[in-house]
C-alpha cells in the first residue's frame, strides 16, 4: 500500500475544502438552519410529536442525512471529475498507484468531508431543539457508513459525467427527491398502507430509519436490514469503482 500517495490525494483534497470553507460548510449549515426554521415553524406548530417524539426533534436525522448524501456525492464527484477536465487524471493513471490508493485518497476526503459537515449540523440542531443521541457508537457507525457509500457514489458520477451540468443531474434530480419520499421529515408509518409499500422500494428510507433509531430507539424498518442495505450499497459501489478503473470506462480516451 502506497499510503504516501493516499496522503498526498487526500491532502490535496482536503486543502481545497479549506479554502472554499464558506461555500463547503457554512452554506450547508445555514440552510440547515432555514429548514428548522421553516418546518418548525410550519409544520412544528402542526405536529406536537411523532411517536413520542417532538417533530423538531425528529427531523434532525434526516436533515443530517440529506446534506451528508448531496455533499459527500458533490465532493467525490467535483474531486475526480476536475482532474479529467483539465487532463490531469494523466498523471493519476500513470502513476504506480492501485485503483484502491486512489479510493482511499479521493473517497476518504470527500467522506471526511461529509462527516464534518453532518456534525457541525448535529450541533448547529442543538441550539434549536432538545437532542440526545441513545446510542452513540450506531449513530456514528451510520453516518461514517453514509459517508463512505455516497462518497463512492458520487466519485461514479464523477468518473461519468461529461461535463459540469451532469455532476449535478444525479444528486438534484435523483438523489434529493428520494431523500425528501425517503421519510425524512415523517414516519412512513403516517403514510397509507399501500404507500408504505411503496415507500420500502426506496433504499433512502432504510438509511434514514436506521440513523434515526441512533437517536430516538425507534424504526419503520429493522435495523438490521438497514446496517445490510447500506452495506451491500457501498459494496456494490466499490465493486463498479473497481470495475471502472479495470476497464478504463470514461477514464482513457
Amino acid at each position: 500500500m502506497n499510503w504516501t500517495a493516499v496522503w498526498s490525494i487526500y491532502r490535496f483534497e482536503m486543502a481545497r475544502f479549506v479554502r472554499t470553507l464558506l461555500q463547503s460548510l457554512i452554506s450547508p449549515v445555514i440552510s440547515t438552519s432555514l429548514y428548522f426554521v421553516v418546518f418548525g415553524a410550519a409544520i412544528g406548530s402542526r405536529i406536537d410529536e411523532v411517536e413520542g417524539v417532538s417533530y423538531g426533534a425528529f427531523i434532525v436525522p434526516g436533515l443530517i442525512m440529506l446534506t451528508v448524501m448531496t455533499q459527500a456525492i458533490s465532493n467525490a464527484s467535483f474531486g475526480i471529475y476536475f482532474p479529467k477536465f483539465i487532463g490531469t487524471i494523466y498523471e493519476l493513471l500513470s502513476a504506480p498507484i492501485s485503483f484502491l490508493e486512489v479510493i482511499l485518497g479521493y473517497v476518504g476526503a470527500a467522506a471526511t468531508k461529509s462527516l464534518f459537515i453532518g456534525l457541525m449540523i448535529l450541533l448547529t440542531a442543538s441550539f434549536f431543539v432538545e437532542l440526545e443521541v441513545q446510542n452513540l457508537p450506531a449513530m456514528l457507525a451510520f453516518l461514517v457508513l453514509t459517508c463512505t457509500s455516497f462518497a463512492l457514489f458520487g466519485f461514479i458520477i464523477g468518473i461519468w459525467a461529461s461535463n459540469f451540468e451532469q455532476l449535478q443531474l444525479v444528486p438534484l434530480l435523483v438523489v434529493t427527491p428520494l431523500v425528501f419520499l425517503g421519510g425524512s421529515f415523517y414516519s412512513i408509518s403516517m403514510l397509507p398502507e399501500a404507500w408504505q409499500t411503496v415507500a420500502l422500494f426506496n433504499p433512502v428510507v432504510y438509511l434514514v430509519s436506521g440513523f434515526r433509531w441512533s437517536f430516538f430507539g425507534m424504526a419503520d424498518v429493522p435495523v438490521a436490514v438497514s446496517l445490510l442495505a447500506i452495506a451491500g450499497f457501498t459494496l456494490l459501489c466499490t465493486l463498479a469503482v473497481w470495475w471502472i478503473f479495470r476497464t478504463g470506462w470514461r477514464i482513457r480516451s
